[in-house]
């Protein structure tokens, strides 16, 4: 028989063994988690591309593995700009997630091939990040939310004013009723035209295209505040939908509107949201007003408020987002990390159908001259 001094020796090497294996368990998928985020690009077309290729020089967590275009023209162009080696880029997005196997995939074409970018990055089971507007159309967006679910990728919609602290600061102002229940907002959005700020050509081209934009600055900027209402109003359908559009400049857009005002009516609020390529300057703001005081967004992390009880306005810097919400980089990092839930924010799949449904309505109004009825979408 054993004795009492061996099986504690051997109690003891037992217990030192499990120990060394679960650290180094522990170590493994600490340093799994420590490997940065393989991304890859698709489409070169966009102008946020250059945002994008800016801000990745400050995350080390985050590694660029491919980038699919078929025009060359644009390649030597990046690859000249960002110092990128050739071997980065690739003619098709199959050819491109099957040699790179990256994690997500940044779509950055005209938004009419949104859809089809998600599909094929679907069929290898990578989730995607496509600039706003989700899609061109209600039709593509149910399209676009059956692929995500056969193939259980994740699908998100990157807003410039999504990182804005002062957004947040206004729905906090809200969400814990300091300024009561919304009654109205006013969102405006825009600048004096992407020809007049001097966009790329390869970027104005489709920008100025209805087939391949949706519309002109009633999708281009407009979606702005409807993301951002939708978003305040927890994902509840406005009654009613009217729009209207301006031709000011048909010699330099004379396919698509440049000016445009869509009207969202609810049971006891109103959103009126202006998005625009005649602004003065370039603006994307924001006023919500509640039955007991009002926020005003000021820039990306300025707010003025105002209380039921102050005898006058007060301007705040807004508290910074935390740091998974900083930017789109890191709030996908999070998100594929499954650190956040995408459900009901500003980047999420389903805010997002319903600002599908919000903008196909507002171009129909203003095509038909009457405000478009909505209904709950379903699932």
């Amino acid at each position: 028989m054993m004795s009492a001094l061996s099986l504690l020796r051997s109690r003891l090497f037992i217990s030192a063994f499990m120990v060394a294996l679960f650290s180094s368990s522990l170590s493994s998928v600490r340093a799994e988690d420590a490997q940065p985020l393989k991304v890859a690009i698709v489409g070169l077309e966009h102008s946020h591309v250059y945002g994008f290729l800016d801000q990745l020089g400050k995350h080390t967590d985050v590694q660029l593995v491919g980038i699919a275009d078929g025009d060359a023209t644009l390649w030597e162009k990046f690859g000249k700009r960002y110092s990128l080696p050739d071997t980065l880029f690739y003619k098709s997005e199959a050819n491109m997630i099957e040699r790179t196997r990256p994690q997500a995939v940044l779509v950055y074409t005209s938004i009419s091939e949104h859809r089809h970018a998600i599909e094929i990055a679907a069929q290898y089971g990578v989730s995607v990040m496509v600039e706003k507007p989700l899609t061109i159309s209600l039709e593509d967006a149910f399209a676009i939310r059956r692929i995500a679910r056969e193939h259980k990728i994740h699908v998100l919609v990157n807003y410039e004013t999504t990182w804005y602290p002062s957004n947040k600061a206004a729905y906090d102002e809200v969400r814990e009723n300091r300024i009561g229940e919304i009654r109205r907002v006013v969102v405006h959005d825009g600048h004096q035209g992407p020809k007049e700020i001097g966009v790329p050509p390869e970027f104005l081209k489709w920008l100025t295209d209805p087939e391949q934009n949706g519309a002109g600055s009633l999708y281009d900027f407009g979606c702005y505040g409807v993301d951002l209402m939708t978003w305040l109003m927890r994902g509840e359908t406005p009654q009613t939908v009217t729009a209207v559009v301006n031709h000011d400049k048909p010699q330099i857009y004379p396919k698509v509107d440049d000016d445009s005002t869509i009207i969202l009516q609810y049971p006891h609020a109103q959103a009126v949201i202006m998005g625009s390529w005649n602004w003065p300057f370039a603006r994307k703001d924001m006023e919500v007003y509640g039955a007991t005081g009002y926020a005003i967004t000021v820039a990306a992390d300025q707010i003025r408020i105002r209380h039921e009880h102050d005898l006058e306005e007060h301007i705040a810097t807004a508290p910074p987002l935390p740091a998974q919400e900083r930017d789109s980089l890191s709030y996908l990092s999070a998100v594929l990390r499954g650190e956040i839930v995408p459900k009901g924010d500003l980047t999420a799949l389903d805010t997002n159908l319903i600002v599908m449904q919000i903008l196909d309505a507002a171009r129909e109004s203003a095509k038909t001259g009457r405000s478009v009825k909505l209904t709950k979408l379903g699932d």
